[in-house]
């Protein structure tokens, strides 16, 4: 978005028809929308920004929520926002650390500034770029405890704020930028804050664990399965005794596994009754050991390189999916499409860990002959996890637990 495309869109009249439209939720909505404006004689450039708005409104309701609809976005900016209820967690976590007032270094369109003044802190958000900054101002309206200001990060002054929580652009308008250094701001100015606030570093969850501070907090969250940021948490913010969490947020609630350090895994062994596939927040703090050495029966690794525990009794946590097991097979496609046709199986969830495997190719050849079972409805559906155990390539035909 320009800043002509925003003046238009600050107008009472494209405001008004944005609330006439609603969220539109897919394209052909959008056509729709598009030709009656038009008919209706509205202009051009006008009917274009509205609607553009109002689909990436319809776009944002997963990971906002009804406050979508009352939100001014951008392509790039829903894409980087924090989910809200990730964006929930971050203020608890600030507000837990005694922070008051927060300086949201880079806050984009405004997500987590949201967060921040809905469980009551002053915010004070920086933004450098122009249209992005006021589109943030907007969003944030109706909270008089919160400004924007347009400035850089580094640069931004932090009298009377008592916490920082920073999410570093990490990449430009054409490509993602590599080395932390040419973040902005880059990951040293970032965990210098750090050294003197409670402050809160969002990150990607592939960032080289070698830069993490030794007396960083590091947090992977994980939101509906999809892992979507690495935190680290700097001075108060961090909690003693904690370097390692792994926190899980879906239906049930927030569940967080938390260690000092690295866990080591459990000892490898045979294949149980049970199979328990980590959540990739665990995997990513390498907590895999904790997690097994939390389950009953007897839980070790299918192998030393492999992030899948087995077990002899049913494993029930937050932390991962768990599947019983039905059968043991070679990886090989003849055996397997045998056993997959005997079984009257015809709707396969294949997961692959260690195996150069394509798992979409590999379905069409096991399943050749199935889809008119599928088509009528008739096919039992299974999961098929292709590993190894004890180095040993192998099939696992499952059931969901």
């Amino acid at each position: 978005m320009n800043e002509d495309e925003l003046r238009i869109l600050l107008t009472p009249e494209a405001q008004d028809l944005l609330s006439e439209l609603g969220p539109l939720e897919s394209t052909d909505a959008a056509t729709t929308a598009v030709t009656r404006l038009r008919k209706a004689g509205r202009p051009a450039e006008l009917v274009a920004v509205v609607v553009a708005q109002a689909r990436l409104r319809g776009r944002a309701g997963p990971k906002f929520g009804e406050v979508a609809s009352g939100l001014l976005l951008t392509d790039a900016g829903l894409q980087q926002a924090t989910r809200r209820e990730v964006a929930d967690w971050h203020a608890r976590r600030m507000r837990a650390a005694g922070v008051t007032t927060v300086a949201d270094l880079g806050c984009g369109i405004g997500a987590d500034s949201l967060a921040f003044a809905a469980a009551g802190m002053s915010v004070r958000g920086v933004e450098r770029d122009p249209v992005t900054a006021a589109i943030a101002a907007f969003n944030l309206r109706t909270h008089p405890g919160a400004e924007i200001r347009r400035a850089e990060a580094e640069t931004a002054g932090l009298d009377g704020v008592d916490g920082i929580w920073l999410d570093p652009a990490r990449r430009t308008s054409s490509r993602r930028l590599n080395d932390p250094r040419d973040w902005s701001p880059s990951l040293g100015f970032a965990f210098g804050l750090g050294e003197r606030y409670p402050t809160g570093v969002k990150l990607g969850p592939g960032l080289e664990r070698s830069l993490i501070p030794e007396d960083a907090e590091a947090t992977w969250v994980s939101a509906h399965r999809e892992v979507v940021e690495l935190v680290t948490w700097h001075g108060a913010a961090a909690r003693p005794g904690v370097r390692r969490a792994a926190l899980v947020l879906g239906a049930g609630g927030p569940h967080e596994l938390t260690a000092p350090a690295d866990s080591p895994d459990v000892e490898p062994g045979p294949l149980g009754a049970y199979l328990l596939e980590p959540d990739g927040a665990v995997i990513r703090a390498r907590l895999i050991g904790d997690l097994a050495r939390s389950l009953p029966g007897n839980a070790r690794m299918l192998d030393p390189t492999i992030a899948w525990i087995t077990t002899d009794e049913a494993p029930v946590t937050a932390f991962g999916q768990s599947f019983r097991v039905v059968a043991e097979l070679p990886v090989d496609e003849k055996a397997l499409r045998r056993e997959l046709a005997a079984r009257g199986i015809g709707a396969l969830e294949i997961k692959v860990r260690g195996l150069g495997v394509d798992p979409d190719a590999f379905r069409r050849r096991v399943l050749p002959k199935a889809r008119a079972s599928r088509e009528r409805g008739e096919a039992r559906s299974a999961t098929l996890v292709l590993t190894r155990i004890a180095g040993r390539r192998r099939a696992i035909l499952a059931e969901r637990a």
